[in-house]
């Protein structure tokens, strides 16, 4: 019997005071929960929490715990008061990834100035990758994009695959 490959699993956070107040439509989490389907990964989410680090951060722990691969947060990572989103993550995770974050901002500085502004971050909670993006669906899918070639390789890291071809 063929060993089938495992299917890589990933839940996406919205993170934002209007849409968990119901006053605006979630854009950002359904475009990244379709890329994510595209590349065949198991989604769940959006779930939708409001810009409150403590809410953020629960919801980080809880997807992680959940078994979730990758956990991709969409919003509050710019510089308005309530942008916490960053915080929440480093409270949580284990160590950074700091190259993820960096290629998102490469990524977005070439169709604006302002992605350099972002602040997200990605690191390791356990045997989950955390990844903030940006709240836009531009910003969001760019930057989702800039990593996915390398989700794949991270998640087997993570897994304990640490074999080079």
């Amino acid at each position: 019997m063929e060993a089938r490959e495992e299917v890589s699993t990933a839940h996406v956070i919205t993170i934002s005071d209007r849409v968990s107040a119901g006053q605006m439509e979630d854009q950002s989490g359904p475009a990244l929960l379709r890329l994510l389907r595209a590349a065949q990964f198991e989604i769940s989410g959006p779930e939708v929490v409001p810009d409150v680090k403590q809410r953020i951060s629960d919801a980080i722990e809880a997807a992680a715990a959940g078994g979730a691969d990758v956990v991709i947060t969409t919003g509050g990572t710019g510089l308005g008061p309530r942008d916490v989103t960053p915080q929440a993550t480093s409270d949580v995770i284990d160590f950074e990834v700091p190259g993820l974050g960096e290629a998102m901002r490469r990524v977005g500085a070439a169709s604006t100035p302002m992605a350099a502004l972002s602040r997200g971050v990605a690191g390791v909670r356990g045997r989950t990758l955390v990844v903030n993006v940006p709240g836009s669906v531009k910003g969001a899918t760019e930057s989702l994009e800039a990593v996915m070639p390398m989700l794949g390789h991270a998640i087997r890291l993570l897994h304990g695959n640490t074999a080079h071809a």
